[in-house]
């Protein structure tokens, strides 16, 4: 019975895979963009099935309740875009997952009850299962990373958010490098120059009204797989260059923009975008990043020692390599290798104390030598400095891009 019950759980989350990379992929997706992703996880599923039976009853509980926090992973998916959107596509075997990890999860814990030992000697006993219990915990860090590869590779905003800019904008489109078709709103230019405000069309808005103030062309847009965009989403924003590279062209051939007066204001994520970008091509002319910190797992970004660097290295590392999986990319380049290739005017504001990794920030200033202006804002919450110091963050940006683009 308990085979049984393990099984049907582990079909329930294989019908989910396979519905979610190969029968309904994400528009402007096909099936060849999701092999990895798709092929990696069915193997691992179907080992466990097969495996399952062939263990003793404490690893069987183990194995019930690794996929059992997987299971959750997944089902928050279909949860998260019933929630924003009702269900579509492969939201019903997302949520399917739900009942699915409640099963292994119970089985799990049963089976562990169960099998648990009740003879020897206690001056054994007790010890042994702290140990267990110390390996339990750490085995669950790494599931839980692998877990949150997952869901950050296959959750983002369904939807549009509402529209606050306050000036006229038109609605457009246009296509990455990748066949990807991306929507977002144009505040034309009245100045000549433009400025892509990334990521999103929610967070760069204050700055985009900013921007627009000063006569500056204002292109915000949906990333890939968020709003009405195409494609996987990615809160890591691996591979998200491709987006940034479509808008510089789309902006190239705008009548009212000068091809070589073209800007990016990245917060976040979209700062580390911005860097990569800017990195990889002079036509991004010049970046202001907010709040870049770091994208994958190096030595240097880890300074804790003994168990601590164990742990952290074990995590970060199943974290990068379950991204790379779900993601069906590899880790981008190091952005402080990245930052050393910039020669565009480059201002980089840091909140050091926001606890987002944005010290790191310090590293890409220095990496880029000349180029590169740092300005910190101690008393500012993460990507927030324009409400920590609204009147200086207008006249240090817009004075900035004025210079770099005039």
């Amino acid at each position: 019975m308990r085979v049984t019950l393990f099984r049907v759980a582990i079909a329930m989350l294989a019908l989910h895979v396979l519905d979610d990379n190969f029968v309904q992929p994400q528009p402007g997706t096909a099936v060849g963009d999701h092999l990895v992703s798709g092929l990696v996880p069915l193997a691992l599923l179907g080992a466990a099935a097969w495996a399952y039976p062939r263990l003793r009853g404490g690893w069987q509980g183990a194995l019930a309740l690794a996929f059992g926090l997987l299971g959750i992973a997944a089902g928050i998916e279909g949860f998260h875009y019933t929630r924003e959107v009702g269900p579509t596509g492969d939201d019903f075997t997302g949520l399917l997952c739900l009942p699915a990890a409640v099963l292994l999860l119970g089985l799990g814990v049963a089976t562990l009850w169960q099998t648990r030992r009740t003879t020897g000697r206690l001056a054994w006993r007790y010890p042994r299962r702290a140990l267990i219990a110390a390996v339990g915990f750490v085995a669950a860090c790494v599931v839980g990373t692998v877990g949150l590869g997952y869901v950050t590779t296959h959750v983002g905003r369904a939807v549009v958010p509402p529209n606050h800019l306050g000036v006229p904008h038109e609605d457009v489109e246009f296509t990455t490098s990748d066949g990807l078709k991306l929507e977002g709103w144009y505040i034309p230019s009245r100045n000549g120059a433009a400025i892509i405000a990334f990521p999103g069309r929610n967070g760069p808005q204050r700055q985009a009204r900013m921007l627009a103030r000063h006569g500056y062309g204002v292109l915000l847009f949906d990333r890939r797989g968020e709003g009405k965009s195409d494609g996987d989403p990615n809160s890591w924003g691996w591979g998200g260059d491709a987006d940034v590279k479509a808008a510089i062209a789309y902006l190239q051939h705008r009548p009212d923009v000068d091809p070589d007066r073209i800007g990016g204001v990245g917060l976040s994520v979209g700062g580390e975008m911005m860097l990569e970008t800017a990195a990889e091509t002079d036509e991004l002319a010049a970046v202001v990043s907010e709040g870049a910190g770091a994208r994958t797992f190096s030595e240097e970004d880890y300074d804790a020692r003994g168990v601590d660097k164990v742990l952290g290295t074990l995590l970060a590392a199943s974290k990068n390599a379950a991204i790379a999986v779900f993601a069906n990319h590899t880790p981008p380049a190091d952005l402080e290798d990245l930052s050393a290739r910039i020669d565009q005017p480059t201002l980089l504001i840091v909140a050091p104390n926001s606890g987002h990794g944005e010290e790191l920030s310090r590293d890409y200033a220095r990496a880029a030598g000349a180029s590169a202006t740092l300005w910190e804002i101690p008393e500012s919450g993460h990507t927030g400095g324009i409400e920590a110091r609204p009147q200086e963050y207008e006249r240090r940006v817009v004075g900035f891009l004025d210079e770099a683009l005039r």
